[in-house]
């Protein structure tokens, strides 16, 4: 059951305008091995025809590493936006005019999961491949494509959903729900027999300059980022903030809420109670050892955060703010008569 619209306004009233991010930096989310991941794509670059880019479609304006752009730019580009089915994409056309406008003319969105979109994508490359200069590979005839992206945005599973579709076969590359699965470039993986394709998937590579905390927020939510390197309940109090500025206020039917509410202790608390998430604590007082009911904070934050993750709270758009902000594209005036 939703809350009454008059219950929403009332709860509004209470909710915070902006997230408190002082004092918090995301310098140290970036692990060691990802600038070897990038040393090592760019030394393969001299075999590839084609970069394929995965992002996550619930970020599709923010999070990005520019360093791909950087160093295998001189490569035809196709930007993948994976799990749409958990993205609101009501606004699909504003976002792929604000991606023209950077630059990317070439974006799918894909389901990786239930292959939706994935028959797009040997047929595009092939097309981007056709109309460029392949230099000392003219000759070859068969494709090597490089699958880049930030960690857990389904570049593993890209690789897996081509071979299921023009190879009926069974997957070549691990998947995981965290980010890190794939340390290094691998060997090729064949997707195609016609026209013949290879991919190279590589490891997920962070920014290490993200443009700011809230991008590293939103980074985190999408599960690119260890949660443990960013803390749970952080985490869970960004997502908190998110969903009540968005609207999306399945959480409080999800566990059973009296209302929605934009305190994180009282919700976290909510939730352990109602999962069973917690434990006794003795505690010494005047009158002697009292039992005392704890919840446990970081269990209840890590089901939020993986209930968001799963799509049981809704699709969300957490670009929705620069989409807000990005004008719309000039119009070419009429000429009269």
């Amino acid at each position: 059951m939703r809350p009454s619209p008059r219950a929403l306004l009332c709860a509004q009233a209470a909710w915070r305008e902006c997230f408190p991010l002082r004092g918090r930096e995301v310098a140290r989310w970036f692990p060691g091995h990802m600038a070897k991941g990038l040393k090592k794509m760019q030394s393969s670059l001299k075999v590839v025809d084609c970069v394929i880019e995965v992002h996550d479609a619930r970020i599709p304006l923010s999070g990005r590493n520019p360093l791909f752009q950087e160093t295998l730019g001189l490569k035809p580009h196709l930007l993948v936006l994976n799990k749409m089915d958990l993205a609101d994409l009501t606004e699909q056309q504003k976002i792929l005019q604000h991606l023209e406008g950077t630059g990317l003319k070439n974006v799918i969105f894909t389901d990786c999961v239930k292959d939706e979109n994935i028959k797009q994508i040997v047929p595009k490359v092939t097309e981007l491949i056709g109309s460029s200069y392949r230099y000392h590979r003219a000759e070859n005839l068969e494709y090597c494509i490089m699958v880049v992206g930030v960690p857990n945005v389904g570049k593993s599973s890209l690789i897996n959903s081509l071979r299921r579709q023009h190879l009926r076969i069974g997957k070549a590359a691990r998947v995981g729900g965290e980010p890190g699965i794939t340390r290094a470039v691998t060997s090729r993986i064949q997707v195609c027999e016609r026209p013949l394709m290879f991919l190279l998937d590589t490891p997920g590579v962070l920014n290490p300059r993200i443009e700011s905390v809230e991008t590293g927020l939103k980074l985190a939510l999408c599960g690119t980022v260890l949660d443990h390197l960013v803390g749970e309940e952080t985490m869970a109090d960004y997502l908190l903030y998110t969903l009540n500025q968005h609207g999306m206020l399945r959480y409080v039917q999800h566990y059973g809420l009296d209302s929605a509410c934009d305190d994180i202790e009282r919700v976290l608390k909510s939730v352990a109670v109602r999962l069973g998430k917690t434990r006794k604590v003795k505690v010494l007082t005047g009158t002697g050892d009292v039992n005392v009911i704890q919840p446990n904070y970081s269990a209840a934050a890590y089901d939020f955060l993986r209930t968001f993750r799963s799509g049981l709270l809704g699709p969300v758009m957490l670009d929705r703010d620069t989409l807000q902000d990005h004008p719309r594209p000039a119009q070419t005036p009429q000429r009269v008569g």
